[in-house]
């Protein structure tokens, strides 16, 4: 490829809406082309495409939106997706592209990689431009959170996958103006090597922990499912907040697999995070660490959540949360 130029945001649409990952992407992809002096674009990919979702990524900081619409994008197939994403990055010549390491991210990324014979960096946390070479730097986590790395693409595009929760989204700005180009594409039901039978998401109740602004979370040191329930859901209910776990919790069975925050479960970013006897292992502050404010309580005064956390308690969580709960009972009713 040559005269790259701008960059290019892969998105992903659920149910016909932009997902949360749009909107992060959109975020940092700002930053770095303004700091280029390049435009930002987003493809998206699905079997319609409304006015409503275009004019939203618009409002949310695209000035170019790519809509592919076919009846064979109806259902994330990996095969058809690279094919299109292939055929716009190789028509439309981005310097950069961007995509979630969601689901999708981790399965389309590598492919799109390949077949554009590009460089990629996964599980980004942090991307700028370089003012000197004017290439994009890219910061990733390495041995299980506990360092990071600094890295470049020397290929064009230079691709990356983003962690979610680690971009803010910009303020939708409905007076932004931006173009949206419809793409025709040629499928075939037969590009699909593979058959989608049947997606099975885990649905807890309440408020979902991707979203939530606050979380409360027990560790292994919680001691039982009885004792889970009794002190972390019904803190997460009082607060109106969301009920998550660490890995050793949910190994335990002392919560739902559903409720796992780490590097092999959720990766949470609240404005609130209150962990109740968690040790703080590297593979746990992996999917939490990016909270704005961190609260630990442990009666390991060493415990390794004290190093991040903002505000700690160094006690038996059984003597702390009951109080902590009744305390929050009485605030929330006045």
């Amino acid at each position: 490829m040559a005269d790259e130029k701008g960059v290019m945001i892969v998105g992903e649409l659920v149910r016909g809406t932009p997902a949360p990952i749009c909107y992060e992407l959109l975020g940092a992809g700002r930053k770095l082309a303004d700091s280029l002096g390049e435009q930002l674009s987003i493809l998206i990919m699905a079997d319609n495409i409304s006015s409503d979702t275009t004019s939203d990524l618009i409002a949310s900081g695209a000035d170019r939106v790519y809509a592919v619409a076919h009846p064979v994008l109806g259902k994330y197939h990996p095969d058809s997706f690279a094919a299109v994403a292939e055929k716009v990055a190789k028509d439309k010549k981005p310097n950069i592209l961007l995509m979630g390491r969601t689901e999708v991210g981790q399965d389309l990324a590598p492919m799109l990689s390949y077949r554009l014979d590009a460089g990629l960096l996964m599980d980004c946390l942090d991307l700028k431009i370089d003012p000197a070479s004017k290439m994009m730097i890219m910061e990733r986590p390495v041995y299980g959170g506990n360092a990071r790395s600094v890295l470049h693409c020397e290929t064009k595009p230079q691709m990356a996958s983003v962690k979610p929760k680690t971009q803010e989204p910009l303020p939708k700005d409905t007076s932004r103006k931006g173009e949206v180009e419809t793409i025709s594409v040629d499928l075939s039901p037969s590009i699909n090597r593979t058959q989608f039978v049947e997606h099975i998401s885990w649905v807890s109740e309440g408020v979902q922990l991707e979203s939530a602004e606050l979380i409360i979370s027990g560790g292994r040191g919680i001691g039982s499912t009885e004792a889970y329930k009794a002190t972390i859901d019904v803190a997460a209910k009082v607060i109106g907040g969301a009920a998550g776990a660490s890995k050793a919790a949910c190994d335990a069975g002392y919560a739902p697999p559903g409720n796992q925050v780490g590097l092999t479960g959720k990766r949470v970013s609240p404005t609130l995070y209150v962990a109740v006897a968690i040790s703080g292992a590297s593979q746990h502050l992996a999917g939490m660490g990016t909270s704005k404010n961190i609260v630990a309580i442990n009666r390991d005064p060493d415990a390794n959540m004290f190093k991040v956390a903002r505000y700690g308690v160094v006690a038996d969580y059984k003597q702390v949360m009951p109080a902590f709960i009744e305390k929050l009972k009485e605030l929330l009713a006045e």
